[in-house]
């Protein structure tokens, strides 16, 4: 039960960062969808860092990391989003558009994932 109030606790607040960051992009039906990106870069890289902070995987370190990478990570990046405007892309058939959304999205976030761990040790 501990360990479940950890990742609610760290994903109620990466979901309302997730938010605020959101509220700086203005979204209209043909932009590249931003917000999402960001927050999804900026969070793998988050993730990375934590990785590295976390390798020793400590019993002591499991309630700090369901708290930051299940918790705060899972609710600050949000794949669903990522997908939702993927298909709606799609079905506006802005290929150019999605195809780089999701190109970018991969290779952008793993690059970021990386960095943050070299980063971290």
């Amino acid at each position: 039960m501990k360990n479940m109030l950890f990742v609610f606790l760290g994903g109620g607040v990466g979901s309302v960062i997730r938010y605020i960051v959101s509220t700086f992009f203005v979204v209209s039906s043909n932009a590249f969808p931003f917000a999402t990106f960001i927050v999804n870069i900026m969070g793998s890289f988050i993730i990375g860092l934590l990785m590295g902070y976390f390798i020793q995987d400590t019993a002591e370190q499991q309630t700090w990391k369901l708290l930051l990478m299940t918790g705060f990570c899972g609710g600050f990046t949000t794949f669903s989003a990522f997908s939702k405007e993927s298909v709606l892309m799609i079905m506006q058939q802005q290929w150019g558009m999605v195809s780089l959304y999701i190109v970018l999205s991969i290779i952008v976030c793993l690059s970021a994932t990386a960095l943050g761990y070299l980063l971290s040790h």
